[in-house]
């Protein structure tokens, strides 16, 4: 049996099938094939984003969706490759090649399934928001900014993975538009922004118009502008590339498993791009079983079985080929949204999409990657948090600072630059707010012995406010015999507070001066005996009350 330290490993999938039935079942393979229609163009659309074939972002949703269900920690949540990763990816492919990606993918998978094991998951919220927005939404820019080669059918070489050299890319090649594509794009973005949503429409739906709208609501934008646009490409042989002019097709079978070639050697190169990987795979499967549990009414989320589901799925996917996978938002609100009950509405998902691998990848190959680009120019919208940037206004420089200062490196350079910066500013004004939040008042003179002076002590002692504390000897008034230091209000107290007190005891003595603490709480209290500052300062200057000071004799120094 694990130690108590480690979390036991249960799957939510084993308290689902508890009471199951069969109106239960009906409703999650109903939502699981609705999710997996959703599912299947974004599988495609995000691998070719990354960088990598179409088919390993279909694999990806089939392997790594179907354990991340199975082995998860939520009711609802539907896995896969996900849009926070595109840049990501891209980015290892182009730097590290594509072996590396899958190393660097299952190093990662280690990595979340620690995380779990040894409890880690509730850590994760403790990113702030201000850098997930950042971060998302600067995400978003180089999806949509990843997309405008195929969005406009341009001609152009491997486009490279920073910022500045992708804009000098795209502008040099501006001249190559190829309308038909252009009009692919746009057909499709307007389809998947202007269909009918199943969620929206009216529940008793009366009349031709109204019941014709909600039954073609249950069929996604994003297959009918898929399906649309390859009947136009196939049958009016229009001059664009597609799926099979790019990649030669999609395999009518799943790949043979296959470990890639490990050494030592590469991992240590690899630390930076597993950590990523790990970290935004955390970051976005959490955030997203939080978006689901704010929807439903089912038990809230494991977080750290969620985590360790992500592990195993991210270690086996990449023995089949695939990519990093993590919670997606879009796909797990489309599942709670079509009536999914339990995770086995995930396991259907993954199902699907394996069956239209199965039977129908011959068909992809006259997919125009222009309506891809149009799907994922929409999806790179619908990402993004803009709203927060008109609502800045509203708030203090720290969060203006730290979400733009996020969003733009994570444009410019990369999330983990973006995400180190981003906590090192976050933690920087939290020190500083904390800092200003400490107190050292001193209280009226009225009724207190002669020469005796006290304050008063706010807030927390720590290393951003000793300066306060060394401060107060240059405060005291000619004549002082004792200084009395009221602490009912400071309510913790860390080495550096301590250290201080010592500094202004060992200053005070020298002056000729006595230092009293009056109403010391639990844990500065502990904190002075545990370290022996008691004794050296004497058990009878620390006294309950301010008043007890002065009892029976005045302090002496």
């Amino acid at each position: 049996m694990l130690p108590t330290r480690f979390h036991p490993f249960r799957p939510r999938l084993l308290d689902t099938l508890k009471g199951y039935d069969r109106p239960a079942l009906l409703a999650d393979v109903g939502a699981g094939i609705t999710v997996g229609v959703v599912a299947l163009p974004l599988a495609m659309a995000f691998a070719i984003a990354s960088g990598v074939k179409p088919e390993q972002g279909l694999f990806t949703a089939i392997i790594a969706g179907l354990l991340i269900s199975a082995l998860g920690g939520s009711h609802v949540q539907i896995g896969g490759p996900a849009g926070a990763f595109i840049v990501i990816v891209y980015g290892i492919v182009e730097r590290y090649g594509l072996a590396n990606l899958l190393i660097s993918t299952a190093m990662a998978g280690v990595l979340l399934f620690l995380m779990g094991l040894f409890k880690l998951g509730a850590l994760v919220r403790y990113v702030p928001v201000t850098i997930v927005i950042g971060f998302t939404n600067g995400i978003a820019v180089l999806i949509g900014l990843s997309q405008v080669k195929d969005f406009f059918g341009l001609t152009t070489p491997k486009l490279p993975g920073d910022f500045f050299a992708l804009l000098a890319v795209l502008a040099q090649h501006a001249h190559t538009v190829n309308p038909w594509a252009v009009a692919l794009a746009a057909g499709s973005l307007a389809l998947v922004v202007l269909w009918p949503k199943s969620y929206a429409m009216p529940v008793g739906a009366v009349g031709l118009g109204p019941k014709t709208r909600r039954l073609a609501a249950h069929v996604p934008g994003t297959i009918v502008a898929l399906v649309g646009a390859t009947l136009a490409v196939t049958l009016l042989h229009l001059p664009v590339e597609t799926i099979g002019t790019r990649f030669g097709g999609i395999p009518q079978a799943l790949p043979a498993l296959a470990l890639p070639d490990f050494s030592w050697a590469t991992a240590k190169q690899l630390v930076i791009p597993t950590v990523t990987i790990a970290l935004l795979g955390a970051i976005e499967s959490l955030l997203c079983a939080r978006v689901a549990d704010n929807m439903t009414e089912f038990k809230r989320h494991d977080p750290n079985q969620e985590l360790m589901a992500q592990g195993v799925a991210n270690l086996v996917s990449p023995l089949f080929g695939g990519i990093p996978a993590t919670g997606t938002i879009a796909r797990t609100v489309t599942n709670v949204r079509a009536g999914a009950r339990s995770p086995i509405a995930g396991i259907v998902h993954a199902l699907t999409i394996l069956g239209v691998v199965l039977l129908a990848a011959p068909l992809a190959m006259n997919v125009p990657l222009a309506a891809l680009a149009g799907i994922l120019t929409f999806v790179a919208w619908n990402m993004g948090e803009w709203r927060e940037f008109a609502r800045l206004k509203h708030f203090s420089i720290p969060y203006r600072t730290i979400l733009v200062g996020t969003f733009g490196l994570t444009v410019i350079f990369d999330l983990t630059v973006a995400v180190e910066v981003g906590l090192v500013l976050a933690c920087a004004f939290f020190i500083y707010r904390m800092g200003t939040l400490f107190r050292v008042q001193a209280l009226p003179r009225g009724g207190l012995p002669e020469g005796v002076q006290v304050f008063e002590l706010f807030g927390s002692l720590f290393f951003g406010a000793v300066g306060k504390i060394e401060q107060l000897p240059a405060q005291l008034e000619a004549g002082t015999r004792a200084v009395v230091l009221d602490m009912h209000r400071l309510i913790s107290m860390d080495t550096s507070g301590l250290d201080a007190l010592e500094q202004l005891h060992r200053t005070l003595q020298r002056q000729g001066q006595a230092l009293v603490l009056a109403n010391v709480n639990e844990q500065p209290l502990s904190l002075i005996r545990r370290s022996g500052f008691e004794q050296r300062l004497g058990a009878d200057q620390i006294v309950p009350t301010v008043a007890a000071a002065f009892d029976d004799q005045p302090p002496s120094a």
